[in-house]
């Protein structure tokens, strides 16, 4: 097996369900592109280093950069708790942890190959303004 894909987390604390709009109930809070660093503190198998492109939109997580064959299901909550499934062949992993609204950070395992832990960053569009 060569290289393993795993990916990503995210969170902000949130009050009562009630009180917060649909959006950021599913987790809207965290839309948007996201710079995902993994390190892998233990394994022989994977390198010791992944960076990923990662889109939330209402809650969902879509990888958006990855070697191919690798696929990511999960879900960042209101609270921005991030419980994903990544696998890659036959290799399967699991990646947990919480974003903030900027940054992020968590762990991450594929089986029993490898695991380490995560940190992610949001990324920022600049937009031109006329003076």
């Amino acid at each position: 097996m060569s290289k393993v894909a795993v990916v990503l987390a995210l969170g902000a604390g949130l009050s009562s369900p009630a009180m917060i709009p649909a959006a950021a109930r599913d987790g809207g809070n965290f839309n948007g592109a996201w710079s995902v660093e993994l390190v892998t503190e233990s394994g022989m198998v994977c390198d010791s280093r992944y960076t990923y492109a990662v889109s939330v939109q209402e809650g969902q997580v879509r990888l958006t950069s990855a070697s191919a064959g690798a696929t990511l299901n999960g879900r960042v909550g209101p609270d921005g708790t991030v419980g994903l499934n990544v696998s890659n062949g036959t290799a399967s992993g699991a990646v947990s942890g919480r974003l903030q609204a900027q940054t992020g950070g968590g762990t991450w395992k594929v089986s029993s190959l490898c695991s380490g832990r995560w940190t992610a960053r949001r990324q920022t569009t600049r937009t031109a303004q006329a003076e």
